[in-house]
C-alpha cells in the first residue's frame, strides 16, 4: 500500500498540514458511509504559547477554529468533486461540542474530519481532536464535533447548491443521518429568532451578578478573517465567541478557567468583509462548579446603508474554574437581578439538569 501523502490544506492556515489517505487506506478507517469522494482528512500542528491562556491551557476556541478548518476543508473538497458550478463549503452549524481532555502548550492537536451524511443542499461532517505528547508519543482524546456546512456558489454567494451524495454501506446509516439532519434543522429554525436582545452595560455593578462579568469585544472584520469569497470563516467567529466567553468567566470568578463544552453554535446569517461585528457575553447560570455564559453574535454593515445591524450567530458556552494545580474548584454563585436574568437561569438551569441526566445514563451499564 503506498503512504500517506502530505498535501498544503488550506491558504491561510500557517503550521498546519493536511493528511490525504489513499483510497483503500481511506475506506478503511471511515466508520461512517462510504464514500466515492474526498476521503477523511486530518490536520495537525503543534500548540504554541499564543494558543493558550497564561496557565498553559489551549484556548478553547483556536481547538474550535482547528475543527472548523477540517470541516471546511473536505465539505468543499467533496461539493466540488462533480462537474458543475464551483462553490465553497460555508459553516451553518456545531453541534454541542464536550472538551473532553485539556490540550496544552507543546502538544501536538490532530484534528480528523470525514463526511457522514449529506442532503440535498448541506453536509454532515464529524471531526475527532486528538492531543499527543511529542515526547513520550502518549495520545488522547480531547473533542467529538459534529458540523454542518452548505454550499455557495462562487458566482453569487447568497446562492446556495445541491451537494452531491453519498453512498452508505448500510441503509440504517442514510436514516440515521436523516434524522440528525431534522433534528438541527428544526433546532436551528427555534433559535433564530430567539436571542433578539442586545447586551446593555451597567453602571457600579456588584460583585457575582450578570452585569459584573458581561463583557463585549468590537472588531472590524478584515481580509485575513475571510474566505477568499469575502465572508467570515466559521473558525474565526468561533474563536472569537470563546474569547468573549473566557473573558466573562474570568471576571466572574477570578481563577483560571478553561472551556469545559460548547452548546449548539448556530449561524444565522453570513458576515462580510468590512463588517464591524459585536460578540456579547453574558453570564446565564451556574451549578457549583461550572458556569453556562451566552455569547451573541451581532453584524453591522456600517457602509452599506440598505443594511440594518442583524444577529449573525449564538451559542452557550461552560467553563469550569482550575486550581493552580489543575483541579476543578467551586464556582461563584450567580445573584440574577432582573426578571430576564431569572428567566435565563431557570432556563440555563434546564439544561444544565438535562445533560447531566444524559451523562448520568450513558455511565449506566447496558444490559
Amino acid at each position: 500500500m503506498a503512504p500517506p501523502r502530505l498535501i498544503h490544506s488550506a491558504p491561510g492556515l500557517p503550521d498546519t498540514c493536511a493528511l490525504q489517505q489513499p483510497p483503500a487506506a481511506a475506506a478503511a478507517s471511515m466508520s461512517g458511509p462510504d464514500v466515492e469522494t474526498p476521503s477523511a482528512i486530518q490536520i495537525c500542528r503543534i500548540m504554541r504559547p499564543d494558543d493558550a491562556n497564561v496557565a498553559g491551557n489551549v484556548h478553547g476556541g483556536t481547538i474550535l477554529k482547528m475543527i472548523e478548518e477540517a470541516g471546511a476543508i473536505i465539505s468543499t473538497r467533496h461539493c466540488n468533486s462533480q462537474n458543475g458550478e464551483r462553490c465553497v463549503a460555508a459553516l451553518a452549524r456545531v453541534e454541542r461540542t464536550d472538551f473532553l481532555s485539556p490540550m496544552c502548550i507543546g502538544e501536538v492537536a490532530h484534528v480528523s474530519a470525514e463526511i457522514t451524511y449529506t442532503s440535498k443542499h448541506s453536509v454532515e461532517v464529524q471531526v475527532n481532536v486528538l492531543s499527543e505528547n511529542i515526547l513520550t508519543g502518549a495520545k488522547k482524546l480531547t473533542n467529538k464535533a459534529t458540523l454542518w456546512y452548505v454550499p455557495l456558489s462562487l458566482k453569487n454567494v447568497d446562492k446556495v447548491l445541491e451537494v452531491p451524495p453519498v453512498v452508505y454501506s448500510r441503509q440504517e446509516q442514510e436514516e440515521e443521518g436523516r434524522k440528525r439532519y431534522e433534528a438541527q434543522k428544526l433546532e436551528r429554525m427555534e433559535t433564530k429568532w430567539r436571542n433578539g436582545d442586545i447586551v446593555q452595560p451597567v453602571l457600579n455593578p456588584e460583585p457575582n451578578t450578570v452585569s459584573y462579568s458581561q463583557s463585549s469585544l468590537i472588531h472590524l472584520v478584515g481580509p485575513s478573517d475571510c474566505t477568499l469569497h469575502g465572508f467570515v470563516h466559521g473558525g474565526v467567529t468561533m474563536k472569537l465567541m470563546d474569547e468573549v466567553a473566557g473573558i466573562v468567566a474570568a471576571r466572574h470568578c477570578k481563577t483560571n478557567i478553561v472551556t469545559a463544552s460548547v452548546d449548539a453554535i448556530n449561524f444565522h446569517d453570513k458576515i462580510r468583509k468590512g463588517f464591524v461585528i459585536t460578540i456579547s457575553g453574558r453570564m446565564t447560570f451556574t451549578s457549583n462548579k461550572s458556569m453556562e455564559i451566552e455569547v451573541l453574535v451581532d453584524a453591522d454593515p456600517v457602509v452599506d446603508s440598505s443594511q440594518k445591524r442583524y444577529r449573525a450567530a449564538s451559542a452557550f458556552f461552560t467553563y469550569v474554574s482550575l486550581s493552580p494545580e489543575g483541579r476543578s474548584l467551586p464556582v461563584p454563585q450567580l445573584v440574577p437581578e432582573t426578571e430576564d436574568e431569572k428567566k435565563r437561569f431557570e432556563e440555563g438551569k434546564g439544561r444544565y439538569l438535562q445533560m447531566k441526566a444524559k451523562r448520568q445514563g450513558h455511565a449506566e451499564p447496558q444490559p
